[in-house]
């Protein structure tokens, strides 16, 4: 595999089928191959096309480490299922495989009876909200997920992690194409936590405890300690809710009971028809975007308007990863 290096000699550009194919071969070395392996593929490359690096390669790096990788796997299979629902036991797959399916199941069933609830228990990992709202926004439908996952961010007031990063996000169809909102409810997602120990940036202040409960900007120490929620009690107080929806979602379930991903599909004429719908988003952003401007601001955007703008420049020019993670996924795939 050819690559070049930036002028800062840790950055590694490689162009889309470069990645895909490094993507592809390390996944090979953690047991996903053939179409499972170009589903989580297609999900990290979004990721890093839209600016998420921590979200793109490295997040292999990060599956490669954890505990359940190498425990054994079961088909995804659904435990439960009504004509607007559906409970899966994803077999401890990779949460970006087992939400794919869930995805699809969700936009199946909301086109045909108007709403979907669908759940994923017994999985983890699951990525980027976003990919998935996406989808569900172009299928012509209104999009909700919540995540639980394991606890690595203390309560308000707390030193130790209780919750998860708990993302929650939202799809919406429109005339010019979807809006997508997702949040993590932490001050700072796990895996970019991770990619910045990896390069030992610091941290903002007041976003993290080490393992004493002490306030650090040392990403390693945070590792060991815990992330706080965003907002304070705020944030606090809807992390609690989306973990509580994550026992909706089957959470107990599953053997860490800490992981549920649950998923809602709305089709809008339950209330309004699609297109005034999609005219009403339409015209919330120009009139969110029509505000004026404080001093120093360029531009006004809306969620998402920056990673579909970055992923439109970056499927021409390629992408950029640090030259350390490169090596790394380089060493799991040694015929590259």
């Amino acid at each position: 595999m050819t690559s070049r290096l930036s002028a800062d000699t840790n950055r590694i550009h490689l162009d889309i089928n470069q990645a895909r194919q490094l993507s592809i071969a390390s996944l090979a070395s953690l047991g996903y191959i053939g179409a499972d392996a170009s589903i989580i593929t297609d999900h990290l490359m979004d990721a890093a096309l839209c600016g998420y690096e921590y979200s793109g390669l490295p997040k292999i790096l990060d599956a490669a480490v954890s505990p359940r990788i190498h425990q054994p796997r079961t088909p995804l299979r659904i435990v439960h299922e009504t004509p607007i629902s559906a409970l899966f036991d994803g077999g401890n797959h990779i949460g970006m495989l087992t939400m794919h399916q869930a995805a699809q199941v969700s936009i199946d069933k909301a086109k045909e009876h108007g709403i979907a609830v669908v759940a994923v228990t017994n999985s983890w990992m699951s990525g980027r909200s976003a990919y998935y709202m996406e989808q569900v926004a172009c299928a012509g439908l209104v999009g909700i997920q919540t995540v639980s996952a394991s606890p690595r961010v203390a309560p308000f007031g707390g030193s130790r992690g209780a919750l998860g990063t708990n993302p929650i996000a939202f799809g919406f169809p429109g005339q010019r194409g979807p809006l997508v909102v997702d949040l993590s409810t932490a001050a700072v997602s796990w895996t970019d936590l991770v990619l910045r120990a990896r390069r030992g940036e610091a941290l903002d202040p007041a976003i993290a405890v080490d393992c004493n409960g002490a306030p650090t900007t040392d990403a390693t120490a945070a590792l060991a300690g815990a992330i706080l929620p965003f907002g304070g009690s705020k944030g606090f107080a809807l992390s609690f809710a989306i973990q509580a929806l994550g026992v909706l979602a089957g959470s107990t379930l599953s053997a860490d009971g800490h992981y549920g991903f649950l998923l809602i599909a709305i089709r809008p004429d339950l209330l309004v028809p699609l297109d005034e719908l999609r005219a009403g988003v339409d015209a919330l952003v120009d009139r969110i975007k029509a505000t004026p401007k404080v001093s120093g601001s360029d531009e006004i955007r809306v969620p998402s308007e920056r990673a579909f703008r970055e992923r439109k420049a970056r499927l021409r020019d390629g992408i950029w990863i640090d030259r350390s993670v490169h090596e790394e996924l380089l060493a799991l795939t040694p015929r590259l």
